[in-house]
């Protein structure tokens, strides 16, 4: 079923609800849109009542200026309304983070469940990550959704080549497209590391889970970093629990984590 909410500042925010059982809201990374959780959504629609939502900015929900990350935050609160009042949450990468932030600030969540959240704890990642910050809001300012989203790529280690291949592609206009959307991520991941004093105020049970990728020897440095990262998260929760997804990488087959989810929210009474 499609559906729409309006949020606390007027944007409709639009959403897919499939499913019975809990309901659990499904928070998407960057440069997707409710699309990329389609697959995940079905899957877990076995057992629990899902929300799949476009953030604002992307796919069919709205998005007013100037951006907050409290707008965002507003946005969940607006859809756990619509699922009854309380709802599980689950965040994957860029999302993660702001589903956190969303625990955090005290939205009526259950429980909270988070994959790969980009944060690094590295004691050089935040120069590195200011840097990008700010060279991705001058590309963003003069319109330059193209250079925006490659310098997003080169942050992730992707190499020339293949950045000048996804310009090439038919894709492309897709994802300069959704290129402002870019700092409302970085808005989310605030410094670019763990909020841990933020993160010691969520009382809700949380998962935390990493794809096995991450420990691979031949893994780019960013994404060994997302091991380390969920390590620290948990270290700064009250009720965290560490969890990894066997064989998979940043983007992980939603067979495989359904179950994982699924384990972990529907059970609960």
């Amino acid at each position: 079923m499609n559906g729409q909410v309006v949020s606390a500042d007027g944007t409709a925010i639009a959403y897919d609800r499939a499913g019975d059982g809990p309901p659990v809201i499904l928070v998407g990374g960057g440069a997707t849109d409710r699309s990329e959780n389609a697959p995940l959504a079905a899957a877990l629609a076995a057992r629990l009542t899902v929300f799949n939502y476009d953030r604002r900015g992307r796919g069919a929900s709205g998005d007013t200026p100037p951006y907050a990350v409290q707008r965002e935050v507003e946005d969940i609160a607006v859809l756990v309304a619509e699922a009854g009042g309380r709802a599980h949450l689950f965040g994957a990468s860029s999302g993660g983070a702001l589903a956190v932030e969303a625990a955090a600030a005290g939205v009526p969540i259950d429980r909270l469940a988070v994959y790969e959240v980009p944060y690094q704890v590295d004691a050089a990642w935040p120069a590195r990550w200011r840097a990008y910050v700010d060279e991705l809001a001058a590309l963003l300012a003069a319109d330059r959704r193209g250079d925006a989203f490659a310098r997003f790529m080169r942050l992730a280690d992707v190499p020339e080549e293949s950045i000048a291949a996804a310009r090439a592609a038919p894709f492309w206009p897709d994802l300069e497209a959704l290129a402002p959307t870019l700092a409302y991520d970085a808005a989310c991941l605030g410094d670019g590391r763990p909020p841990a004093a933020r993160l010691a105020r969520i009382r809700q049970p949380t998962l935390v889970a990493t794809g096995t990728a991450a420990r691979a020897p031949g893994a780019a440095a960013w994404v060994r970093a997302l091991d380390s990262a969920a390590d620290a998260i948990v270290a700064s929760l009250p009720h965290g629990e560490r969890t990894v997804v066997e064989g998979q990488g940043h983007v992980p087959d939603p067979a495989l984590l359904a179950p994982v989810l699924t384990r972990f929210l529907a059970t609960v009474a």
